[in-house]
């Protein structure tokens, strides 16, 4: 399943990349990617495990921008 989110609060493509990164090798996600000109994130996993990804996520993109949120659309 693939869904997408909107991320708030990133300044820079390099951070963007940095937290595409960090989601890509969390458990269970088989593909992440940030679109950093409209600030979207693409998640493709198993249904069932998005809620702990989401999670895992939102601790990642914290690491990289302290501020930085993930909303779903």
């Amino acid at each position: 399943m693939i869904k997408t989110f909107r991320l708030s609060e990133v300044d820079c493509p390099v951070c963007a990349g940095k937290m595409q990164d960090l989601i890509a090798a969390i458990d269970g996600v088989k593909t992440a990617r940030i679109d950093f000109l409209v600030l979207k994130l693409t998640i493709e996993a198993d249904e069932g495990d998005f809620k702990k990804i989401l999670k895992q996520a939102q601790k990642a993109v914290r690491k990289i921008e302290p501020d930085c949120e993930i909303e779903e659309i």
